[in-house]
């Protein structure tokens, strides 16, 4: 049995959520989550872009990385995060059944009575656990239909007991995910920074600083973020989340067979093709400033649907917090001058908590004229 939740003092109801608002039979979108028509994704019959038109994205076959074949892989990795910002990692070596249960246990939760995941709501953004809706449901003028659970997953011993206790298999699901998708970080880490010519597969390559920056990720931040976009009534008006690049070098996202994710690729916007038991990996911010620009950070967002709910589960990684990330001193030279300032986590708080955070506008205060 779950404890008896405490009562919520806020009595606005966009505040408590759209699961919310779609659990008392919502019908018409309320003007809280309307956008100006030149932000609407364009679903309807009179534009055929948008939802229409889907990508396979480049797939990068997680076991050919560790055999033979690993020079072509990493060329495949490095034309994908210059073209695209984004891959499709498969046969990954995360067991499957750790995924579903992810899924099911991420499902189950949002599936509790209001009061119960109201227990995690907090304007905290260092809080270890944090329940809320929009992006930042005391700054956006604006709302987008997803409500979020997140979960701060390192150090792993210091946060867990502050994760939810019901489902009451929640804290151990969520603890396994968590330990297999930072494994997966680390090792497409290698890759990537491989890939920019920073860090040798083999023994005879690697030097100490090479070890250094790797022992950084080891040690680095992990946020774990459980998304919840429930059915919508009028879909074209609104977006589970609006244009956006992610804060952090990597995310690991793990979809249902739900469509929703879309990346603005060549102007335009397409829709990314779930692939079962498959991540979608996007370069962060951090990674396009560690790499010089050379792998660029993309925008996406995410479109909902009026008939299905859609449940996703991002894994963002970087250094640690209390890192200051800035071009790797190895890219840079008379032809690729430095592009961007160093940057810190302080710095991104200090920026989100003081603006609404749009498309790539915290990158570009990182930019160098």
């Amino acid at each position: 049995m779950c404890p008896p939740a405490m009562a919520l003092t806020n009595d606005d109801e966009f505040q408590k959520g759209v699961k919310h608002l779609f659990e008392n039979g919502v019908s018409k979108l309320p003007n809280k989550y309307i956008l100006p028509i030149s932000d609407r994704p364009k679903v309807d019959k009179e534009h055929p872009n948008a939802a229409k038109s889907s990508l396979k994205l480049p797939v990068i076959d997680f076991g050919e990385l560790q055999g033979p074949n690993r020079s072509q892989v990493l060329n495949s990795l490095s034309s994908a995060c210059e073209e695209y910002g984004f891959f499709q990692v498969v046969n990954h070596g995360i067991p499957i059944e750790a995924i579903r249960s992810m899924i099911d246990v991420g499902t189950r939760f949002f599936g509790l009575p209001y009061e119960e995941r109201a227990k995690y709501m907090s304007s905290d953004m260092t809080s270890p656990v944090r329940y809320g809706t929009s992006l930042n449901q005391r700054k956006d003028s604006v709302f987008c239909w997803r409500d979020f659970l997140k979960l701060v997953c390192h150090p792993l011993s210091d946060v867990l007991p502050h994760w939810p206790s019901c489902p009451m298999d929640f804290k151990e699901v969520a603890a396994t995910y968590a330990r297999e998708t930072k494994w997966l970080f680390i090792r497409i880490t290698e890759a990537i920074l491989e890939s920019l010519g920073l860090w040798g597969a083999t023994t005879e390559e690697k030097t100490e600083e090479d070890d250094e920056i790797l022992k950084q990720f080891h040690d680095g931040s992990q946020l774990m973020v459980v998304n919840c976009f429930p059915p919508c009534p009028e879909p074209d008006l609104t977006l589970g989340m609006p244009p956006h690049s992610d804060y952090g070098f990597l995310t690991l996202l793990l979809q249902d067979e739900v469509e929703g994710l879309q990346i603005q690729y060549k102007g335009k916007w397409i829709t990314v093709e779930p692939m079962p038991n498959s991540f979608v990996v996007n370069v962060g911010d951090h990674l396009e400033i560690f790499s010089n620009g050379r792998y660029k950070s993309v925008l996406h967002r995410v479109f909902v649907n009026p008939a299905k709910p859609r449940l996703s589960v991002a894994s963002l990684h970087s250094l640690p917090f209390n890192c200051m990330v800035g071009p790797s001193p190895k890219l840079i030279d008379q032809v690729n001058p430095r592009r961007y300032k160093d940057t810190d986590f302080a710095t991104f708080l200090e920026y989100i908590s003081s603006c609404e955070p749009k498309k790539k506008n915290f990158l570009e205060s990182r930019k160098l004229t």
